[in-house]
């Protein structure tokens, strides 16, 4: 029998740490040596300029892009600090900040599928940090990890029906950053009626659902004391501007928008849209109750995630940083194929193969071009086909509250 010794148990658990900061530091290099401009940051940095000067954050148009301001002003008002930084150290500080994050989402992905063993979060990390959804997070500057942390620590902190004053607060500051993880609050509210209408209390539910209604009140009521003319702007007017955010062509929009728009060869697929963002809201909110209800959270948090990212009106690649923990929830739960396949698909970079650009080749896709720009959403769909069953994990049972 090996006998481990203490010192060699002690270098075996450096070595993790030790390859995904090489990982880490071969991304950075990389994208140094790519002169990534991170565009999304300086728009942080000019809507957090806007903020300080008084400018009217929603005509905005920042960097050479000419990009206008998508996020509530609860968004800008945390990005007032940007400004005080010079361009290179900001965003030396942001890459840092968001490779950081990066292993806190594996670490929380991992303790939402039951996986306990600390050291799988470093290789995990240092492999996550090439999928495309992350390596272009980082390369804009973006805030998706983020906001998906806020939401797995709000999601993991406690066991499935757990409560204190703290839930809901991590859903609720991200939805008042970007609207889209609002979907996880009305996930909360829809199982706790749900279960009450079939004899429980759902009372844990139903009061996670309603911190996180607190917490964006107070995020959006606070911005409006501090921005009244710029919210004002925003939930009266930008906020149904689809068209603000970028052309829902654009094989970079994964969301159902997106696919609609391409395979229909129009910029507004309308009606299909909205009848089909309908469906997909009520199927995949009903797949991620379901799953709750029979106390399989993990399946139930990931569902809602897609789900949240196929209505959206537009879901960037970079928003799918949820691929992590679907990856690691299909893998712990014994799908290896499926899970491998989902590895596959946003480790490709599969929706950039087809024509793109600024003459909107996406509106002229032929049958194969369509199907690859449809990747992340057609595997999203997959997902939530495969979660209307879900296999149980560790410790995973039915909860009553």
């Amino acid at each position: 029998m090996t006998v481990i010794t203490p010192s060699a148990r002690h270098r075996r658990a450096l070595v993790a740490p030790g390859v995904c900061l090489v990982s880490f530091a071969a991304l950075w290099a990389a994208q140094r040596a790519a002169h990534v401009s991170m565009i999304d940051l300086m728009v942080y940095r000019a809507e957090g300029a806007a903020v300080l000067a008084g400018d009217d954050l929603y005509a905005l148009r920042a960097t050479t892009a000419h990009l206008p301001t998508t996020y509530p002003p609860f968004a800008a008002l945390l990005f007032t600090p940007l400004p005080l930084l010079d361009t290179a150290p900001l965003r030396a500080l942001v890459t840092a900040g968001n490779l950081a994050l990066l292993v806190v989402f594996v670490r929380l992905s991992l303790r939402l599928v039951g996986h306990a063993r600390g050291e799988t979060a470093w290789w995990i990390a240092a492999a996550a940090v090439w999928c495309e959804p992350v390596w272009t997070t980082l390369r804009y500057g973006q805030i998706n990890l983020l906001l998906a942390v806020l939401v797995l620590w709000d999601l993991t902190r406690r066991p499935a029906g757990g409560y204190d004053r703290w839930s809901g607060v991590g859903i609720g500051l991200a939805s008042a950053v970007k609207l889209t993880p609002a979907l996880f609050a009305v996930f909360l509210l829809a199982a706790g009626l749900v279960d009450r209408l079939g004899g429980g209390r759902g009372q844990p539910w139903l009061r996670h659902a309603r911190g996180a209604a607190v917490t964006f009140a107070g995020a959006a009521l606070l911005a409006a004391a501090v921005l009244p003319y710029d919210s004002r702007r925003f939930w009266t007017g930008a906020l149904f501007r689809a068209s603000r955010v970028g052309h829902s062509e654009d094989t970079g929009n994964q969301a159902l928008r997106g696919v609609l728009a391409r395979l229909l060869h129009t910029p507004d697929p309308g009606l299909p849209w909205a009848a089909g963002a309908a469906v997909v809201t009520v199927a995949g909110l009903a797949v991620a109750v379901r799953a709750q209800l029979r106390g399989r959270r993990a399946w139930a948090v990931c569902a809602c995630a897609v789900t949240a990212l196929l209505i959206s009106p537009v879901s960037w690649t970079h928003h799918w940083v949820w691929c992590v923990p679907l990856v690691a929830l299909l893998w712990t739960r014994g799908h290896r194929a499926a899970a491998l396949g989902t590895l596959l698909v946003f480790c490709s970079y599969v929706p950039w193969w087809v024509p793109h650009g600024t003459s909107r080749p996406e509106l002229r896709l032929g049958a194969v071009d369509f199907l690859l720009s449809a990747g992340y959403a057609g595997t999203g769909a997959l997902f939530l086909a495969l979660a209307r069953n879900p296999a149980p994990g560790p410790g995973e049972v039915r909860f009553r509250p």
